[in-house]
């Protein structure tokens, strides 16, 4: 069974029932997400090994993240545990044209005041097979950039591949801020992940043709797009997902990977939207899953894919299919009929 370990900040999530709006109830439901926690979720759901590594405190709070985790079968041993606070975000899903507002309220979080060294990246990444962050992590400040230098450097030393999902975050940091960091960090990355903006906002390195809030996304334009970032960074493979929105509610949704000789795109699936949120992460884990899986480029994309479609019928952050939901749906069986 193939190990990988993520790291990154889990947080609670706080959101209105439903698709009401803020305060419309005097109820929020409280579950908890975050990029690399989701993908630690969908990897214990697909049955391999996966390791979550953050900071968080010792009261009960803190205590509801780690078993939300555990839960999952995901490996929670790695956790530092310090600090007085998990960082929170508040969600309001959108609809038709009404757009989903995420609010975060993480300053001072227990994994923003870490120190680099609390983490033993030897010990962690002992028996290791892949390490998977993303740009949000290190977009909590340099103490966290620090951080994923060490332990990319330690996986890398190692052996270990990894992947890095760019999620851009202007609330947390600059262009300039993410393109100077995301440059180092990117040295050591094997699969690079992003979606129809990140490459953009990162590196400055643009789709022609596209107009993603015009709901116009020219697919061959990304083809020059993970050329151009294979050839800046050395990336083994490049991923990208390929979202057109035709509302809140109803988006197109693809991907592609370019594998350093050609590139793949998936089918196309249009999605009648639950919950997007983490959406891009159960992409990410269905690529990690395939690839490690040995599934050639054009499944590994299928897979990916697949598994992030199912994500957007499903409530909260976490990606709650299995490998064979996922399959049969890549297969082509996306009819929804009721399973007697």
């Amino acid at each position: 069974m193939a190990k990988v370990v993520t790291f990154g900040e889990i947080m609670l999530r706080l959101a209105p029932n439903g698709y009401e709006r803020f305060f419309q109830s005097d109820q929020l439901q409280a579950t908890f997400g975050g990029g690399e926690a989701n993908v630690a979720v969908s990897l214990a759901n697909f049955g391999l090994e996966s390791v979550y590594v953050t900071r968080l405190p010792a009261h009960a709070i803190g205590q509801g993240a780690v078993n939300s985790l555990r839960y999952f079968g995901v490996d929670t041993s790695k956790i530092v545990r310090g600090g007085d606070r998990v960082g929170v975000y508040y969600l309001e899903k959108g609809a038709s044209q009404r757009g989903s507002v995420c609010i975060y309220d993480r300053a001072g979080s227990a994994i923003q005041q870490a120190d680099p060294s609390e983490f033993d990246w030897d010990a962690i990444f002992d028996g290791a097979d892949w390490f998977h962050f993303t740009g949000i992590t290190p977009a909590l400040g340099q103490n966290m950039v620090e951080a994923c230098l060490a332990a990319c450097r330690a996986a890398k030393a190692r052996g270990v591949k990894i992947s890095c999902d760019l999620n851009y975050r202007g609330k947390l940091w600059t262009r300039a801020q993410a393109r100077e960091a995301m440059g180092k960090l990117c040295q050591y990355v094997d699969v690079c992940i992003a979606n129809e903006e990140d490459a953009k906002d990162v590196f400055g390195i643009e789709a022609e043709n596209t107009d993603i809030y015009g709901g116009k996304l020219n697919k061959q334009g990304y083809e020059s797009v993970a050329k151009k970032l294979q050839a800046q960074f050395g990336f083994e493979k490049v991923a990208i997902t390929l979202r057109t929105s035709l509302s809140a509610s109803d988006n197109e949704w693809a991907g592609m990977l370019y594998d350093g000789e050609a590139c793949h795109f998936s089918k196309e699936y249009h999605l009648h939207i639950v919950d997007r949120v983490g959406g891009g992460d159960s992409f990410g884990a269905g690529l990690i899953y395939a690839l490690l899986s040995g599934k050639g480029s054009q499944q590994a994309i299928d897979f990916a894919v697949a598994a992030s479609a199912l994500k957007h019928s499903i409530e909260g952050d976490f990606n709650r299919v299995t490998v064979a939901e996922v399959e049969k749906l890549a297969g082509g069986d996306g009819s929804g009929r009721v399973q007697r």
